[in-house]
């Protein structure tokens, strides 16, 4: 079952890696993002007008594709991990920021941008899922150590 585990844990990885990469690529090159504007407004509400827009638009694509790299290459430790989770929660807060923006003029209504939104969802639950089987094999192998150091020590009456 742990190779089971293991094989799924690398096929989210590498499809949450992907998107990233993808995403973040395209942001660095100007016009090639369909959430260009929509990012670039949010990161110039979120650090208050301090960080210039063109910088904090490459610092972002530099930082999707970072985080994407990572996960393609399966290094999924704990900081890669939070970091994603922290971003894919960041996207949400154009909802409520411009919801004019992502919901239109009829506040019903699901344009292209919701839609890019709220796909992160299933990036979110994938994040995680990541997350708590991360933080379970490490439970398991500190259980390993500490029962093999129990075994040494009893046969070395300790």
């Amino acid at each position: 079952m742990e190779n089971l585990e293991k094989r799924k844990n690398k096929i989210i990885s590498l499809s949450i890696g992907l998107v990233y990469l993808i995403f973040g690529f395209l942001k660095l090159f100007p016009g090639t993002s369909p959430a260009e504007e929509l990012a670039t407004n949010t990161i110039q509400v979120l650090t208050f007008g301090f960080l210039p827009s063109y910088f904090g638009f490459i610092a972002l694509a530099l930082f999707e594709s970072f985080i994407g790299i990572c996960l393609i290459l399966n290094w999924q430790n704990k900081l890669i991990i939070y970091a994603a989770i922290a971003h894919i929660t960041c996207t949400f807060t154009p909802l409520f920021l411009f919801p004019g923006q992502i919901f239109g003029e009829n506040r019903f209504i699901i344009t292209l941008l919701s839609q890019y939104i709220f796909k992160n969802i299933i990036i979110l639950g994938a994040l995680f899922t990541l997350k708590i089987d991360l933080e379970s094999s490490k439970k398991k192998s500190m259980k390993r150590k500490l029962l093999s150091l129990n075994l040494f020590s009893e046969k070395m009456g300790i």
